[in-house]
């Protein structure tokens, strides 16, 4: 069972759906975020909630590597997402699971879970879900956007980076011990990267209308503002058209 609420209480200056897609380490997240703070749009990072059931179901036993297991048990968890960009949030039958969906343990196994059909058929009702219900206009971020759960978003924008740009990036982003050899994080990141372009259902693609968006060289800063501009000529658009 899935459920959502929790939206962000802002005021966006004309309701767009916007899409937003790439491989791990391209700044999807902190982009994504940051874009619809700035115009009061509602926050969505889909990957939290394939790491959110692919925890589930490691802490449950269930074997991540049999696809008929995951499938049988993949309706059980309740996964409820808030959308603030200044706070979003993310539980699992009641419990904060934003912490432990980040484990190496997840990182490992999300990509074998993501991977069958029933649970991202399930995943997707839900992101659907939450776009529907977000009438300020909502930021999604993931890997199949674009392509499967909002083919009809208002704007679609596919995020790049070079290997060794997102690994950088990536290894930034963790602490200790979990980051690792760049070279190790690189593989891993390009093993991901074949894994979830090859998979059957919903792979990692760039749709055939959206905007590709280099970040390999620019700044964070710069990748929001380019994101930002774009989001405003379509918001601008968009309200026009309303109007006539």
């Amino acid at each position: 069972m899935f459920v959502t609420v929790e939206t962000a209480d802002r005021t966006a200056p004309a309701a767009v759906i916007v899409a937003i897609d790439g491989p791990a380490g391209t700044g999807k997240s902190s982009t994504s975020k940051a874009v619809a703070g700035k115009l009061g749009l509602g926050y969505l990072d889909t990957g939290a909630q394939y790491r959110a059931i692919t925890w589930w179901m490691l802490t449950n036993g269930i074997d991540v590597n049999d696809p008929v297991a995951v499938a049988d048990a993949c309706a059980k968890p309740v996964i409820i997402s808030g959308t603030d960009p200044a706070a979003p949030t993310i539980t699992v039958d009641g419990a904060d699971a934003a912490g432990p969906i980040r484990s190496a343990e997840v990182t490992a196994a999300v990509s074998a879970v993501s991977a069958v059909p029933e649970v991202r058929a399930a995943i997707t009702d839900l992101q659907r879900s939450i776009a529907a219900e977000a009438p300020l206009g909502i930021v999604v971020e993931g890997r199949d956007i674009g392509i499967t759960v909002l083919p009809d978003a208002d704007l679609k924008i596919f995020l790049t980076a070079s290997a060794e740009a997102r690994a950088a990036r990536r290894n930034g982003e963790l602490k200790g011990k979990e980051a690792g050899d760049l070279a190790a994080t690189r593989e891993a990141l390009i093993k991901r990267d074949a894994a979830d372009s090859s998979r059957k259902t919903s792979p990692l693609a760039k749709a055939d209308d959206a905007v590709e968006v280099d970040t390999t060289d620019l700044t964070l800063d710069q990748v929001i503002e380019c994101v930002v501009t774009l989001i405003e000529g379509v918001s601008a658009e968009k309200a026009g058209r309303d109007i006539r």
